[in-house]
């Protein structure tokens, strides 16, 4: 049997219930959908922790730059003979949107899911990427004065 030992988890876990998990985590009440973000080279990538939720439960959009990560954890199926003595997992639909840059090929998205993990790799488009600017020579004495004229 496991011990209780933080007094307000109940009060927390009511409260949470009533009013809604807030969309970001802190280290002792972490998001339920926690995720990293970086550029990689040519691609931004954006990673989600989602541990217990089935592939086919997690769903993914883009409308106007804004992309849309919804999720949901089931319940387990213990039976009919199992009494829950504690549980504090979040179960049920998680969902997070995040806006994309124009720089971003929204087209072209790809997404992995891995031991519960949700990565999505979003290439960074052509006009986005460095490139170099060829210099030429100066202007000759008659273009010069075209160009005043």
């Amino acid at each position: 049997m496991l011990m209780r030992s933080e007094p307000f988890t109940e009060v927390h876990r009511l409260a949470q219930q009533l009013f809604g998990a807030p969309t970001a985590g802190t280290w002792t009440h972490p998001s339920a959908m926690p995720a990293d973000a970086y550029r990689n080279g040519d691609e931004f990538v954006i990673v989600f922790d989602l541990p217990g939720v089935d592939q086919d439960a997690i769903d993914i959009s883009v409308e106007r730059n804004v992309l849309t990560v919804r999720a949901e954890r089931r319940p387990a199926d213990l039976g009919e003979r199992a009494q829950v003595t504690l549980s504090e997992r979040p179960l049920g639909v998680f969902s997070r949107q995040m806006f994309l840059g124009e720089s971003l090929d929204t087209e072209r998205i790809q997404a992995t899911y891995h031991n519960g993990v949700l990565a999505l790799r979003i290439p960074v488009t052509e006009k986005a990427k460095p490139r170099k600017v060829a210099v030429g020579t100066a202007a000759t004495h008659t273009d010069q004065k075209v160009l005043n004229s």
